[in-house]
């Protein structure tokens, strides 16, 4: 007989960091909170995320009677300063399309439950991070993240994998409450470049850095991209600032490197980014890092672009200036004319100068805009 003890001896066997279980009623105060924020997720809905059914795990697995969390965390080992500085963690090591790290682990832990006669299923669209508090993992944060009790140093570098199964279980004691401590003073909210988090576990994601790297519509607006940073996909910036992270941040330094992602690094230079075909991608950049497809290729291209500007390096000048001049999409011409604008130098003003009589109207006005505000102090 599969007891509870013996599922979290199978856990901890196969690596996961921590496993809490919950039952498998609907969601009922989160139902409440999209419903009353609609107008923040309408674009999650047009991307096909049904995240209002995923509230009911009934409707996800017919029979649900339990919720087994899984808490998997990807800050083990640390990363190249290069990646850190421009990819949020948690894809640094995304396996979803390579396999060949945390999908092994819940792969064999759901064949584990199935040999024992038990269905199980993984939505994306059940609300994760909810599911970890109720089954007494540990807390929130005022960044809207979960926070680990028995992990990564009571960090928030966790991954809560719910698995709604339709076998009953005791469940923990839910743990439901915000747990940052008073003296923080809302530091992450205080933080945020974009003025997305409105409040204490509420956030307008339309304004956060990682929905404007891989979801963004058109040009990322003028008042955003200074702040925005060097971040070309996701943003890790309320956590960096976070003093819950900071025993795990300090203790990251004497963590193992993260090997495969040492590999990766030379592909996701930003001018490789910027100078990237399809086949590029395709080959590169999508095993990894696969929110924006093929399609929106140019998304890439004007999000390396602003990172290449917010550098201030006049190294990046000849690639801005390359693909202000060639690249097929006025979206990252124009970002290029910004980040040549932002960069500055007599270099970044000459490469503005030489095209503003040769382009349409509308990358001459963003060359005119960079120009008014250029410096050429070097």
């Amino acid at each position: 007989m599969l007891t509870r003890q013996l599922i979290i001896d199978k856990a901890f066997e196969l690596g996961f960091a921590d496993i809490g279980i919950c039952d498998a009623s609907p969601f009922t105060e989160h139902l409440k909170i999209l419903e009353e924020r609609k107008q923040y997720y309408d674009w999650a809905y047009k991307l096909g995320l049904e995240l209002s059914t995923g509230t009911d795990p009934s409707a996800i697995l017919p029979g649900a009677k339990s919720i087994i969390v899984l808490l998997g965390h990807y800050f083990d080992r640390s990363f190249p300063p290069e990646m850190e500085n421009h990819f949020g963690r948690c894809y640094l090591d995304d396996d979803r399309l390579t396999k060949d790290g945390l999908t092994r682990k819940i792969k064999a832990f759901r064949s584990f439950l199935r040999d024992q006669g038990i269905q199980t299923k993984i939505p994306f669209n059940l609300p994760h991070r909810v599911a970890a508090a109720r089954a007494g993992l540990g807390t929130f944060g005022k960044n809207c993240l979960f926070y680990a009790d028995r992990a990564v140093a009571g960090g928030s570098w966790t991954l809560p994998i719910a698995v709604v199964v339709d076998a009953e279980f005791e469940p923990d004691a839910p743990t439901l409450t915000v747990g940052c401590p008073d003296w923080c003073k809302n530091a992450c909210i205080s933080a945020c470049p974009t003025g997305a988090l409105k409040g204490p576990r509420k956030i307008d994601p339309r304004r956060c850095i990682s929905y404007l790297t891989y979801f963004g519509e058109d040009i990322t607006p003028e008042e955003l991209r200074e702040p925005m940073g060097l971040w070309v996909y996701g943003c890790d910036h309320c956590q960096n600032v976070c003093p819950r992270n900071r025993a795990w941040m300090a203790r990251s330094k004497f963590l193992p490197i993260n090997e495969k992602v040492v590999k990766m690094a030379p592909s996701f230079s930003l001018p490789a980014l910027l100078h990237m075909d399809v086949a590029y991608y395709e080959a590169h950049i999508q095993p990894h890092m696969f929110y924006m497809p093929s399609s929106d290729l140019w998304r890439w291209h004007m999000n390396a672009a602003r990172a290449m500007g917010n550098t201030l390096d006049a190294v990046y000048v000849p690639d801005l200036e390359k693909e202000m001049v060639q690249n097929a999409d006025e979206r990252v011409r124009k970002m290029c004319a910004w980040a040549l604008g932002r960069i500055g130098g007599k270099k970044a003003e000459k490469a503005l100068q030489n095209q503003v009589g040769k382009c349409d109207d509308g990358l001459k006005s963003e060359i005119e805009n960079a120009l008014s505000g250029i410096k050429t102090h070097f």
